[in-house]
């Protein structure tokens, strides 16, 4: 055999992978995959009030809070070195339109304030959607003009605009869009920049499915639909992945920065496609509440071990290709890494 042939593996016992998990030290050496607190961010729910801190009862350890509570949470985010936090809102009044969402002194707003007073660098994103500030549930204005009660797509990319240029106004530092309306990143680019907030990225929630598993958020953020579902606008969970990839190259090209895929964990082949189709952008993935609740659910009846499964399920999240974890784990998380 010539020198520059290729040698074969050699036969047992020469090839044994056991030798690099033998040691720990050795194991972290050959680690791939790494989990960062800085690669997370906390999802956070705030209504209107002080010193409001309602336990929610499907989402053991997270609440929903008044502005001025934000103070203390985020003086932990920073403790933890978290990357920052999603803002959710629920108004004390909801409407056809959500007017609420778009109001320079809606709930949202009045939090991005009081966040950024606690912490002028902290990264504070804003999600961008209806459901929370509808009185019917919808992530959108309801057209029922064709007979077929529905959400009015082009009606709302308007509102959608408004609501983004407000957050912007108010001090966010990202704005992302999760209602699945098409064109809703241009809309929202076309706005910011002629606003001058061409700087402010977005984050598209590119790929998201209409999930069972986002039922503890819907009590979390008061979002339940009040007739129907949203299987119209979110994406089917059987349709071919090259629908999410024809998804996240229409937002790419309307001006997202980062493109988040939800649900997760049931959705580790969309995130792994996404970043192989589309290498250098920055892929988020949100890790909901239906993943999240179930574990917690498990764990309290001694059936599993929460932090075992909970940074498990995160590395495989940052395995399959995820940079950023949008996840309720966030600071207990940060917490076990440290």
């Amino acid at each position: 055999m010539g020198k520059s042939e290729k040698q074969p593996a050699g036969p047992f016992p020469t090839t044994r992978l056991r030798r690099l998990r033998y040691h720990p030290a050795v194991r972290r050496l050959v680690q791939e995959t790494r989990l960062d607190p800085a690669q997370m961010i906390l999802p956070l729910f705030v209504r209107s009030g002080r010193n409001v801190r309602l336990p929610i009862n499907s989402m053991p350890g997270h609440f929903q809070l008044s502005p001025d509570q934000l103070t203390a949470e985020i003086q932990e985010v920073q403790e933890l070195g978290l990357g920052g936090i999603l803002l959710f809102g629920i108004p004390d009044t909801k409407d056809a339109t959500g007017s609420d969402s778009y109001s320079d002194q809606g709930i949202v707003q009045q939090a991005i304030a009081e966040a950024k007073k606690a912490s002028p660098e902290l990264l504070v994103i804003t999600d961008v959607c209806f459901c929370e500030y509808t009185d019917h549930g919808h992530c959108g204005v309801i057209n029922d003009r064709t007979g077929r009660v529905d959400v009015d797509n082009d009606a709302t990319l308007e509102l959608i605009a408004n609501q983004a240029l407000s957050h912007a106004r108010a001090g966010a530092d990202m704005v992302a869009p999760s209602g699945m309306m098409d064109g809703m990143v241009g809309a929202i680019r076309t706005r910011l920049d002629a606003a001058g907030y061409a700087h402010l990225p977005i984050m598209s929630y590119a790929a998201k499915y209409a999930s069972a598993f986002y039922g503890p958020f819907r009590e979390a953020a008061e979002s339940t639909p009040q007739f129907g579902d949203r299987r119209s606008y979110q994406m089917d969970p059987a349709a071919d992945p090259q629908q999410a990839l024809r998804e996240v190259e229409l937002d790419l090209a309307e001006g997202a920065d980062i493109i988040m895929v939800k649900p997760a964990l049931a959705y580790l082949d969309i995130i792994r496609t996404v970043r192989d189709h589309f290498p250098g952008v920055p892929v988020a993935a949100y890790n909901v509440s239906g993943e999240f609740s179930m574990v917690k659910a498990a764990a309290q009846r001694g059936w599993i071990d929460e932090r075992a499964v909970a940074l498990e399920s995160l590395l495989a999240l940052r395995r399959a290709g995820a940079s950023i974890l949008l996840t309720y784990w966030a600071k207990q998380a940060a917490g076990w890494l440290a």
